[in-house]
């Protein structure tokens, strides 16, 4: 049964039966009617987090179409065929819709801005126009207490007056003469709290235009900063792309531990309109820091774009090495992040060799509100050495989807594509595996695919997030690795990131001086860069060189990965020698 609750505003909310299908007919949700506004959910239990639709009601029709049922729908693009338990309740609803249409009609006609907004824009109203319309609602229905407090004081003083002409016993006179001057006085303070409740309400009114204003030029405000900020992304990418196909530039020197030179990115093919895709365009890594595995240490990253590329060596009996650049999508709204490259990890003793590359990543709420990741997209896990593979599948967040958030589902095949293990979890808290006994063709999917069907042993857990430190709200939520990565190491390259001066002032709370010293750092790059441009110009001049001016790398050589075939750079040895003789004479001085 239906109910309705006066609280800040008056709410009608119970159980109807929604027409999803033919297959699936009329399903059981729970419907709110609220500031004119019909929303429903699965469950009682979603109404705090998901709405599952919602209709305004001051642009909706309501049709009845037998004893139980009944149709809502604002013109086409939504319609609600809904069905009751009894005659009675449809009719409760009936009732309490063409209220609330009406009421909301009404107010969308009184405000001066409903005129420029779209119906559905009902739904991103703020507090305060709720609150105002709340007021007016509650002011509206005291009008109604007084005129009906007016109607029956009348009535009553009326029936006092009679009562006084009557003849009766001298004590009954002076009670009856004392009952109508309280009637009186109770009749004058309800007139008075009445008229104190309208001229608060004009006194809102008038300033909520100037609020309603106020936030509607917020609002444009922050649509023409977020245009803005995609045209300036666009123009720059394009005239980087210019810049670069005009000018051979040499490699530019880093902040940190070694220099970038410039080459092209591929498009990424998508499902949206290709006048506003745009990219960072793609550089090379040149130099990096290798460290060992079971050592504290950071990997090197370039400014623009970001780029990384290490060489890490276990004691454990494994090697893991990857060069990872990002091809960069700016939506206004959110940023996608499509890594470039493959990590590779060899197991010394098995010789198992497995290459992957990256999924993309989004961030969301760039411009305003809180700022979340995503994770999409597929990737293979192959194994080189036995053609062993893992196809993953990190599935994009949607609204509307049941699935569990940050879903990741993937399975194990061998080299002639036999399934041997099923893999489902998130890419955030942990992952299970499950044994396959035997699979079969089930049922068409969509495009006309069939289906595979897995009979699987009981999942395992494969692996599981560790607990985040204490208080880790207050430093990132980061992991306790995340939160050592930067601490100190004695016997580590001069070029170390570690040992970046701005970056420690920063850290000790010294601003002013972090911000000298930053700049101090940058110009000091700069010049490098300047001399740099400098000597490759006087090589171009002359037509030949006696010194080679390009920029090589310390520890890495730039080769055709074996693998992938991909033009990497891979570790050409020495760092580790360097790092046991303490002899760094062939770092520059970056800092």
């Amino acid at each position: 049964m239906a109910e309705l609750k006066s609280a800040a505003s008056d709410t009608y909310k119970g159980w109807l039966f929604k027409w999803t299908n033919y297959i699936k007919g009329y399903q059981r949700r729970w419907f709110v009617l609220s500031n004119g506004l019909l929303s429903y959910y699965r469950t009682q239990a979603e109404m705090g987090h998901t709405c599952r639709g919602t209709i305004n009601l001051a642009t909706a029709n309501i049709t009845v179409e037998d004893s139980c049922n009944f149709i809502i729908s604002n013109g086409g693009a939504q319609t609600y065929h809904l069905k009751a338990s009894s005659e009675v309740e449809r009719q409760r609803w009936i009732t309490a819709l063409e209220l609330a249409k009406a009421k909301a009609v009404k107010m969308q006609a009184e405000s001066d801005d409903s005129a420029d907004e779209e119906p559905a824009s009902q739904t991103d109203k703020t507090e305060v126009q709720t609150t105002l319309r709340i007021l007016t609602s509650k002011v509206e229905d005291l009008s109604t207490c007084n005129d009906l407090i007016a109607k029956h004081g009348t009535a009553l003083q009326r029936s006092l007056s009679e009562l006084e002409n009557l003849k009766l016993p001298p004590e009954s006179t002076e009670k009856i003469k004392q009952v109508n001057e309280r009637a009186t006085l109770f009749r004058i303070t309800s007139n008075a709290m009445i008229n104190a409740c309208r001229d608060f309400l004009l006194l809102a009114q008038t300033h909520s235009k100037k609020w309603q204003k106020a936030l509607q030029h917020e609002r444009e405000q922050r649509i023409r900063l977020e245009e803005t900020l995609e045209q300036l992304a666009k123009q720059h990418n394009n005239l980087e792309r210019a810049f670069r196909g005009a000018t051979v530039l040499p490699p530019c020197s880093l902040l940190s531990v070694g220099s970038i030179k410039g080459s092209s990115s591929s498009r990424d093919l998508s499902d949206e309109d290709d006048e506003n895709e745009f990219f960072d365009a793609m550089e090379d890594v040149a130099e990096f820091i290798t460290v060992q595995a079971d050592s504290r240490y950071h990997r090197s990253v370039s400014h623009h774009p970001p780029a990384a590329a290490h060489h890490a060596e276990s004691r454990n009996g494994w090697t893991l090495r990857q060069e990872i650049a990002i091809a960069s999508k700016f939506r206004g709204k959110y940023l996608s992040i499509m890594p470039l490259g493959s990590i590779h990890c060899t197991f010394h003793q098995s010789g198992n060799h497995y290459t992957w590359k990256k999924v993309t990543t989004t961030v969301h709420n760039i411009i305003v509100g809180k700022l979340w990741i995503d994770q999409s997209g597929e990737i293979d896990i192959i194994n080189k050495k036995t053609g062993d593979k893992c196809h993953l599948k990190f599935a994009p967040y949607s609204y509307f989807s049941r699935d569990v958030a940050r879903k990741v589902t993937g399975v194990v095949t061998d080299v002639v594509g036999k399934a041997h293990f099923i893999l489902s979890g998130t890419w955030d808290e942990k992952m299970d595996y499950s044994r396959v006994l035997h699979s079969s063709k089930g049922e068409n999917g969509t495009e006309g695919r069939q289906k595979t069907v897995y009979e699987t042993l009981r999942g395992k857990e494969l692996w599981k997030r560790h607990k985040a430190p204490e208080r880790a709200e207050t430093m990132y939520y980061f992991s306790e690795l995340a939160l050592t990565l930067n601490e100190a190491e004695d016997g580590v390259a001069p070029t170390d990131s570690r040992l970046r001066p701005d970056q420690r002032l920063m850290e000790n709370g010294r601003w002013d001086e972090a911000n000298m010293e930053k700049q101090r750092l940058e110009e000091k790059q700069r010049a490098v860069r300047r001399k740099r441009e400098s000597d490759v110009s006087k090589v171009t001049e002359e037509g030949h060189s006696h010194m080679d001016s390009s920029y090589r790398p310390l520890w890495f050589e730039k080769s055709e990965d074996p693998y992938t075939k991909e033009l990497v750079h891979l570790y050409k040895g020495g760092y580790w020698e360097a790092k046991e003789k303490q002899d760094w004479g062939l770092c520059p001085d970056i800092f």
